[in-house]
C-alpha cells in the first residue's frame, strides 16, 4: 500500500498516518522527520538541507525529492509506506512519479483531508509540541498524561508560534495556493480520495479504512 496524504496543517495527517502505517506494517514517511533525520546524521545530504533550514529558507525541491528518495530505498518502505504532507508542490509531485518509476513503483491512492478552516484554527491553538522528539499533543484530542510534559521523554511542552491563529491563518493560505495544483494533478490521474477531517479521529480513520478497503476490492 502506497499512499500519499494531502490536508491542511492541522488536519490531522500525522494521527492517521500513524494509525494506517500501525494496521499495515508500513512507515509514516513524514517531511519533518525526514529533515531532521537527514541534518542529524551529518551526510551531505543532511549538511544541504541544514543550509537552508538555518537561513529560515525553504528546502528547495531537489533537495527534499533526494530526502525522500533515500528514505524511500530503505528495505522497510518495499510493501508501502504511507506520504504524510508530501508532496506539497506539483515540481515535488512530478518528481515522486519520477522518483516511484525509478523504483518500479507506483502511488495506490491521494487522501486528501478536507477540514474547514476554523476548525483548523481551533485545533492548531490547542497543540503542543515537544522540542525534543518532535511528538505533538493536543489540550482536548490526545493529551500528554501529565499536563505539559511530554509522555516520550519527560520535556517540557512549548506551543510553536507556528500554531498561533493570526499565523495559522498565513499558513492556511500558503497552503491553497501551493497544493490546488497538486490537488487537481493527482484528480486528473484518478488517485485523488477526499474525506472529511474533520470529523473524530475515528470516524477518519473509517473513512481512510473505507477508501483503501475500495482499492483492494477493484485490483
Amino acid at each position: 500500500m502506497r499512499v500519499v496524504f494531502l490536508g491542511p496543517p492541522g488536519a490531522g495527517k500525522g494521527t492517521q498516518a500513524r494509525r494506517l502505517a500501525d494496521r499495515y506494517g508500513i512507515p509514516q514517511v513524514a517531511t519533518g522527520d525526514m529533515l531532521r533525520e537527514a541534518m542529524a546524521s551529518g551526510s551531505e545530504l543532511g549538511q544541504r538541507a541544514r543550509a537552508y533550514v538555518e537561513r529560515g529558507e525553504l528546502v528547495p525541491d531537489d533537495v527534499m525529492l533526494a530526502v525522500v528518495e533515500d528514505r524511500l530505498r530503505r528495505p522497510d518502505a518495499e510493501r508501502g509506506f504511507v506520504l504524510d504532507g508530501f508532496p506539497r508542490t506539483l515540481a515535488q509531485a512530478e518528481g515522486l512519479d519520477d522518483l516511484l518509476r525509478r523504483l518500479g513503483r507506483r502511488l495506490d491512492a491521494v487522501v486528501l483531508f478536507q477540514v474547514p478552516e476554523e476548525t483548523v484554527v481551533r485545533r492548531l491553538a490547542g497543540r503542543w509540541t515537544c522540542p525534543a522528539c518532535g511528538r505533538v499533543f493536543h489540550e482536548s484530542y490526545s493529551p500528554p498524561r501529565t499536563p505539559g510534559v511530554c509522555d516520550a521523554d519527560g520535556s517540557p511542552l512549548v506551543q510553536r508560534e507556528d500554531d498561533r491563529p493570526e499565523t495559522v491563518r498565513r499558513r492556511l493560505a500558503v497552503y491553497a495556493e501551493q497544493t490546488a495544483p497538486v490537488v487537481e494533478y493527482y484528480r486528473a490521474r484518478g488517485l485523488l480520495h477526499s474525506v472529511d477531517g474533520s470529523q473524530d479521529p475515528d470516524a477518519v480513520a473509517e473513512a481512510v479504512e473505507a477508501v483503501l478497503r475500495h482499492l483492494v476490492a477493484v485490483r
